[in-house]
């Protein structure tokens, strides 16, 4: 977003369009995902983590304001992490990793119902989409369904501090684990200069776009089934 009004190349309605899908995930998607994390915790048997205050849905438990910042500038942000004990996990090795495989499962499911939206006003109106609301309509969702993606698939990558490498930690002897979690800030800073400089960001935007399609065929299924049309992929996106 903010390229975009760096470089001229952006219209007002698309800009509001992507500042209000960037609100929504600020204020219920990011809570959200890291509600999912304490939930699947608290399932799993941290009960400690409803005193913490994270087993809620509201905003004002989970939101970092530094990283709300990042989302609204950036389209890239990230929450208050969720303090998890994995002592009280029968497994705590794989209670960690489903805990953090959670949060970008939240992401995904966002997204679904992102193209679900698209899915349901093209079987209704396929011209709506089109034309003046409608259009404007389009770019929201398109941006909030991408940006969705996007953070699941970031969060995926198997590096600390992310989510994905608890996932990886699971296969991973507990000398390289304590390893990994000593050095995860370093890990993290490592990430931001990859993101900056292009190698790490071209590599999720290639993930994100097969990602997203995958999602939006898994939202236009039902539809197929019963023989309705579905909003054309490349309409959101392009051609992959």
């Amino acid at each position: 977003m903010l390229s975009q009004l760096l470089s001229g190349h952006f219209s007002v309605s698309s800009i509001i369009a992507q500042i209000f899908a960037v609100l929504l995930i600020i204020f219920l998607i990011l809570p959200f995902h890291e509600w999912a994390h304490a939930q699947t915790a608290y399932l799993l048997g941290d009960r400690g983590i409803k005193q913490r205050g994270r087993l809620s849905l509201n905003p004002l438990s989970h939101i970092d304001p530094i990283g709300a910042v990042f989302m609204l500038l950036f389209g890239f942000g990230w929450a208050k992490p969720v303090p998890v004990d994995s002592r009280y996990f029968r497994n705590p090795k794989a209670g960690m990793a489903i805990t953090a495989l959670m949060g970008p499962v939240s992401n995904l499911v966002a997204a679904f119902a992102g193209y679900l939206v698209f899915q349901i006003l093209w079987a209704i109106s396929p011209t709506f989409l089109t034309d003046g609301f409608g259009s404007w309509i389009l770019t929201f969702l398109t941006f909030y369904a991408s940006v969705n993606v996007q953070l699941a698939v970031f969060n995926l990558l198997p590096i600390p501090p992310l989510d994905g490498s608890k996932v990886m930690f699971t296969f991973l002897p507990d000398r390289a684990v304590e390893f990994l979690y000593r050095y995860q800030m370093v890990f993290f800073a490592a990430i931001f200069v990859l993101l900056w400089t292009g190698p790490l960001s071209r590599l999720l935007s290639y993930l994100s776009t097969w990602v997203m399609y995958g999602v939006y065929q898994l939202s236009a299924l039902p539809f197929q089934l019963f023989g309705v049309t579905t909003v054309p992929f490349t309409m959101l996106y392009g051609a992959l």
